[in-house]
């Protein structure tokens, strides 16, 4: 075989004759992922072992048991995950009829939409994972690459329009980069189709000249594996292209992401790249942590290729092979710093990097509701709660999105927020996708509470082995319990972005929440501040342990500071970033309900401006999304407070 060159000038490397994890032995002795696994598959066994668990995530599964059903001296009832690689969540009606079906051929009768913008189906026996895999195949979808130490599905924003370059140009590139990072291996179809070839859409002629361009060492010849050799890379690595303002992928938390650039007439000119994000990290392990990704450069439109091969191999080459709680590449940026890793991987790329472009401000978007496509067809985002699509009670979202498939044959989208968009709906279909939606149960998205609207959590037990405690199945009761505390203390129409996850290693994100929940022990949780609603600014640990029960007492005086002390239109996690954790925690101490008398409000006075400046301030709140109040009312802060020290300093 050939291996994965071992590079001696990497500090983070583990270099030839050092140590590297159990792991890299198993990838190196696969043959490129065919071994164990191909021999246990056919084996009349409940289940796999390690080394055949290990390979069988590159092929897009994991193996879980369901904690729901273990029993003191019974087997494990064990059960594998499937989950899909579909670049920017597209699902073609087929593929999504097929998963539809699978789920109650062999899984649990339900899908997941993860935030990853795939779908995972749970509760599939061993001999049943072929037979589950060639569907999926055969249906015009892979799971190749949707969990593993590769590349996994990458990500773009899910809204399908058509007048606008930009949103095109996002999509084609996540197409292309996901097929220029597809693992090359013969396996996947010999083990799962038998050999048979698959029907696959043609790649890009640039996508198949890139894989072959040496660039400086970015490539292994005479490999399998051209771009990522025997060992393919430390650990997972997670790449998305979206548009300058669009934050539905959450940018800031992948290890690429692309942000394409186009002149005023919509043409593509190039790339901007951030790098380094990660949400993954280990409770009591201070040298974990999550990570928010850096400003890297810029490449033109006909380099974008070349600079994703060299970031991929500066990972590749001298991310950390033998700690794997160390080995994302959030922690090689983290160790060098961001001009050191800049100089290696322009060393891969044979050019310096251009300038970061200036970007607009970011905006999450989830693309809920009816909107138009720009070519006189619309699309529509339907919300599903946590990413369970299922019915359940009145709630009848499976059926619904069954029904609207199977009649209008229309392809989906799965948003970074585990919901789906239907789109190239025909202006006639619109008036019976809605009847269909309101007669299964669906709340339009006006009548959705924002705190489920843009809440998140990860599906957690009984499935994950991960999970320390409950995440999706308790997430309605708590933002119930917030609502109703929200509403005590009369900020009754008042919502932030709330993430949860069973586990410290992030799968929803909950590190750039405004309130993020990270399971610690059962029924208890870290409790994580300060995010922002646009997802640019990491959160921060504000309590180690919460047990549930405890829930409202500490919300409570958060939320009476936050409703006695906020600016115009301040958010939730923006306030808590300003006062500071010491603010907070000394209210907290402070804070006694039976006596505590909030401050007067101040009293309010009019202001007026001419109308050019309201001109400009109405273009600002398009621009911005916030209210012309709080613009405002930040300005005249703003001015103030640097009256005031120009004043104590003169």
């Amino acid at each position: 075989m050939v291996q994965t060159p071992i590079r001696s000038n990497s500090s983070s490397q583990a270099v030839a004759g050092q140590k590297v994890s159990k792991v890299e032995g198993i990838k190196e002795r696969s043959n490129f992922l065919r071994e164990p696994l191909v021999t246990e598959l056919h084996q009349d066994t409940t289940h796999f072992t390690d080394p055949a668990i290990q390979i069988l995530k590159f092929h897009g599964s994991y193996q879980q048991d369901n904690r729901d059903n273990r029993a003191k001296g019974q087997e494990k009832d064990y059960r594998m995950m499937l989950r899909t690689r579909n670049p920017g969540g597209f699902i073609p009606p087929e593929l999504y009829l097929a998963l539809d079906d699978l789920s109650d051929r062999y899984g649990y009768g339900n899908l997941r939409a993860t935030t990853r913008q795939g779908i995972q189906l749970h509760g599939i026996l061993k001999e049943n994972l072929q037979a589950t895999i060639a569907t999926i195949i055969r249906n015009l979808g892979s799971t190749l690459g949707a969990c593993g130490d590769l590349n996994r599905n990458v990500m773009a924003p899910p809204a399908p329009f058509k007048h606008k370059p930009e949103y095109l140009l996002a999509r084609d590139y996540a197409d292309q980069i996901a097929d220029l990072l597809r693992p090359q291996t013969g396996a996947y179809y010999e083990i799962w189709l038998d050999g048979e070839k698959a029907v696959t859409a043609e790649e890009h002629p640039d996508v198949v000249v890139a894989r072959q361009r040496n660039g400086n060492g970015t490539l292994m010849h005479d490999s399998e594996e051209p771009i990522y050799g025997t060992h393919y890379m430390p650990r997972k690595f997670k790449i998305a292209v979206t548009v300058p303002g669009d934050n539905s992928v959450d940018a800031y938390t992948q290890d690429i992401t692309l942000v394409v650039m186009t002149n005023q007439a919509g043409e593509l000119q190039g790339f901007n790249i951030l790098a380094g994000g990660g949400m993954g990290r280990t409770h009591n392990k201070e040298e974990t942590f999550a990570r928010v990704a850096d400003e890297i450069g810029y490449v033109d439109k006909a380099d974008v290729f070349d600079a994703v091969k060299a970031i991929v191999a500066t990972q590749r080459d001298y991310g950390d092979r033998y700690n794997r709680r160390h080995a994302r590449m959030k922690y090689l940026l983290h160790d060098w710093g961001v001009e050191k890793f800049r100089q290696q991987l322009e060393q891969y790329f044979g050019k310096p990097l251009k300038p970061f472009k200036t970007l607009p401000a970011w905006k999450f978007e989830d693309y809920l509701g009816w909107h138009e496509q720009g070519d006189g067809n619309w699309f529509v985002g339907v919300n599903v709660d946590n990413g369970r699509i299922y019915d359940n009670g009145t709630l009848k979202l499976r059926s619904a999105l069954r029904a609207i498939v199977e009649r209008f044959t229309v392809p989906m989208r799965i948003t970074a927020n585990q919901s789906v968009v239907l789109y190239e709906i025909a202006p006639q279909d619109k008036d019976a996708i809605q009847e269909i939606l309101d007669s299964h149960g669906i709340t339009q998205p006006q009548d959705i509470d924002p705190l489920v609207r843009h809440a998140m959590a990860c599906p957690a037990l009984p499935m994950c082995g991960l999970a320390v405690t409950e995440s999706e199945r308790v997430i309605p009761d708590i933002l119930g319990r917030v609502r109703s505390l929200l509403t005590k203390v009369g900020l009754p129409d008042e919502h932030f972005v709330i993430r949860m996850t069973g586990c410290p290693n992030g799968c929803a994100r909950p590190y750039m929440a405004e309130l993020g929940f990270v399971g610690t022990a059962p029924d208890s949780y870290q409790m994580w501040l300060a995010g922002c609603p646009n997802q640019t600014r990491l959160a921060r640990t504000f309590t180690e342990r919460l047990h549930i029960d405890e829930l409202e007492t500490f919300l409570e005086p958060l939320f009476v500071f936050f409703r006695d002390q906020r600016r115009a239109g301040e958010s939730f996690g923006d306030f808590c970033d300003r006062v500071n954790f010491d603010a907070l925690r000394k209210f907290t101490a402070d804070y006694d309900p039976a006596t505590y008398q909030p401050r007067k409000k101040d009293q309010r006075h009019r202001i007026g401006v001419y109308a050019d400046t309201y001109d400009l301030l109405k273009v600002a709140v398009a621009k911005e999304g916030r209210p012309m109040s709080q613009i405002t009312a930040d300005a005249i802060a703003a001015y103030v407070a640097q009256y005031q020290a120009d004043t104590t300093d003169g």
